[in-house]
C-alpha cells in the first residue's frame, strides 16, 4: 500500500473512486461523484470537494461510509473525511455552455434503428435506480444473466411516466452490445397489431408469423392497448407459446398488473404472470433529484441548488413531465438570456404538469368545449361531425393520460362509447402529437385552463 505522505490527492481520489464505482450503480456514479475531488488533507483528514451543496449533502448522508471504506482501503492513514462546495480544477476544462448549446443533443443519438426500433439514448448508463424501480431493474438483471430461462417473461407495469420504456429499451441495447449473435426486437403493441392486420389484408400472415418468431429477445411495450383485440391477442398466444418454448426471452410492459388487465383471455393472462412480475412505483423525492441531476448534466446544464430543490419537492411522480419541466427552462434561459429563478420555475410547473385529479369528467368536457368553441353536449352525442370529432378525442386523450381515468370508464361517461373507440381516439391523439406542433400547443394551452 502507497503512503499517505508520498501519494498525491489527485491519485488516492482516484484509486478510491475505482472502489466507490463498484458499490455503486453507474448512473449514481455519473450523477453524485462528477466534479468531485480532493480538496486537501489535514493530517488524517480528507476534504472533498463538491459543485453543490445538494451534492454535499447527498454524499454524506448516502455515500459517506463507502467512501471513507475506499479512502482507508488505498491508505490506512485516512481518519476522517468532510465535505466541502469548491469547484474542481479539471486537466481538461468543460467548455462553459450557453443555454442554446445545452439545449442541443448529438443528432446520432437521436437515430433509432429500424433493424430493431431500439433507441440508442434509452440504455442503464442512464438509467436512475431508485427505490421506486429496484426490483424491476434488478429483474432485468438477472434475464441478461440468464436469458429465456431466469424471469421469462418479465412483465414491467405501472403507471405512465415512471421510466418503463426506458428500462425495457435498455435490455433490448444490453442484448443488443453484449450479445451480437442473438436477433433482438422492440415494438409497441400497436405496431405489432397493424403489422398483423397489414398481413392479413395481403395475404401475409405467414411472413409476418415467421419474422416474429425468429427473435432471441423480443419486447413489447403496452401490452393494455391489445384489450378486446381477439385476433391479436390470438397471435399473440401462439407467438408467445413459440417463443417461450425454444427459451427466447419475452418482455412486456403495461400500465396494470397482468392479472387486472380488461379484455384480455385468462390463457394470456396466465402466460404474462408465468416469469417475473415487477411493478414501478411513484418516483421518491431522492430519485427525482438524481433524476433532474442527471438530465441536467446530460444537457451540461446547470440551475441552482435551490431551484433544484424546488423542482423535485413540487413535480409528481412523473418522469416525462420531470423532463418536461427541465426542457421548458431550458429553452426559457435560451430565450431570457438571464438566470432563471425560482418563481419562473413555479410559472413554468404550474403551466406543463397535469391537472389536479379531483377534476371532474365534466369539468374537462366543459372547458374543452369551450376551447373549442363548441355545446359541451355535443360531445356526448353520437355525431361525426368533423368540428365535433377532435376534442371529444382531445377530452378522451386528457381524461386518459392526464388523469389516468380508464378506458371503459371514459366511454361509459362519454354517451356509452366502447373502450375500443376510446383507445382508438387516445392513440390517434398521441401519434398526431409527435407531428402536429399545433396540436401539441393546444394540448398545452388546454392544461393551463384546466390547472387554472
Amino acid at each position: 500500500m502507497q503512503s499517505f505522505s508520498s501519494m498525491t490527492e489527485q491519485e488516492l481520489w482516484q484509486n478510491a473512486l475505482v472502489q466507490i464505482e463498484l458499490g455503486i450503480s453507474q448512473a449514481s456514479f455519473r450523477t453524485w461523484f462528477r466534479n468531485t475531488g480532493i480538496s486537501r488533507r489535514e493530517g488524517g483528514e480528507v476534504f472533498i470537494a463538491v459543485p453543490s451543496k445538494i451534492v454535499k449533502e447527498w454524499l454524506r448522508e448516502k455515500h459517506h461510509k463507502l467512501i471513507l471504506k475506499a479512502l482507508r482501503s488505498t491508505d490506512e492513514t485516512v481518519r476522517s473525511v468532510d465535505y466541502i462546495v469548491q469547484r474542481v480544477p479539471s486537466k481538461t476544462p468543460q467548455k462553459q455552455t450557453s443555454a442554446r448549446a445545452a439545449a442541443t443533443i448529438p443528432m446520432q443519438e437521436m437515430y433509432i434503428d429500424k433493424r430493431d426500433n431500439l433507441n440508442p439514448r434509452y440504455t442503464f448508463d442512464t438509467f436512475i435506480v431508485g427505490p421506486f424501480n429496484q426490483l424491476a431493474h434488478a429483474a432485468t438483471q438477472a434475464i441478461m444473466e440468464n436469458p429465456g430461462l431466469s424471469y421469462n417473461p418479465l412483465f414491467i407495469y405501472g403507471k405512465t411516466g415512471r421510466g418503463k420504456t426506458h428500462l425495457i429499451q435498455a435490455v433490448g441495447n444490453h442484448f443488443k452490445k453484449t450479445h451480437q449473435n442473438k436477433k433482438v426486437f422492440y415494438v409497441t403493441s400497436e405496431r405489432f397489431r397493424n403489422d398483423l392486420v397489414e398481413s392479413i389484408r395481403s395475404g401475409r400472415i405467414d411472413s409476418i408469423k415467421t419474422q416474429y418468431r425468429q427473435y432471441d429477445v423480443l419486447i413489447m411495450d403496452d401490452i393494455q392497448f391489445l384489450a378486446d383485440a381477439q385476433k391479436t391477442q390470438e397471435e399473440l398466444f401462439h407467438l408467445f407459446n413459440a417463443l417461450y418454448d425454444n427459451n427466447k426471452q419475452i418482455v412486456f410492459s403495461s400500465d396494470t398488473h397482468p392479472s387486472l388487465l380488461p379484455g384480455f383471455e385468462d390463457r394470456l393472462k396466465g402466460r404474462f404472470s408465468a416469469g417475473m412480475t415487477a411493478e414501478i412505483t411513484e418516483v421518491d423525492f431522492e430519485s427525482r433529484l438524481a433524476i433532474i441531476r442527471t438530465k441536467m448534466a446530460s444537457l451540461n446544464f446547470s440551475l441552482e441548488d435551490s431551484v433544484v430543490d424546488f423542482i423535485a419537492e413540487h413535480m409528481p411522480g412523473n418522469i416525462r413531465e420531470i423532463e418536461g419541466v427541465l426542457n421548458a427552462i431550458i429553452c426559457k434561459t435560451q430565450l431570457d438570456g438571464r438566470t432563471i429563478t425560482e418563481q419562473d420555475v413555479r410559472s413554468i410547473i404550474k403551466n406543463s404538469v397535469r391537472p389536479q385529479k379531483n377534476t371532474s369528467v365534466e369539468q374537462v368536457v366543459k372547458k374543452v368545449s369551450q376551447y373549442y368553441e363548441i355545446e359541451a353536449q355535443t360531445i356526448y352525442d353520437k355525431t361525426r361531425k368533423k368540428e365535433v370529432v377532435k376534442p371529444r378525442q382531445m377530452v378522451m386523450y386528457i381524461l386518459r393520460e392526464e388523469y389516468g381515468v380508464s378506458y371503459p370508464s371514459i366511454g361509459e361517461k362519454l354517451g356509452g362509447r366502447d373502450h375500443t373507440t376510446v383507445i382508438h381516439s387516445c392513440e390517434k391523439i398521441k401519434e398526431q402529437l409527435k407531428r402536429d406542433s399545433v396540436l401539441e400547443q393546444e394540448l398545452d394551452q388546454l392544461r393551463t385552463i384546466l390547472n387554472s
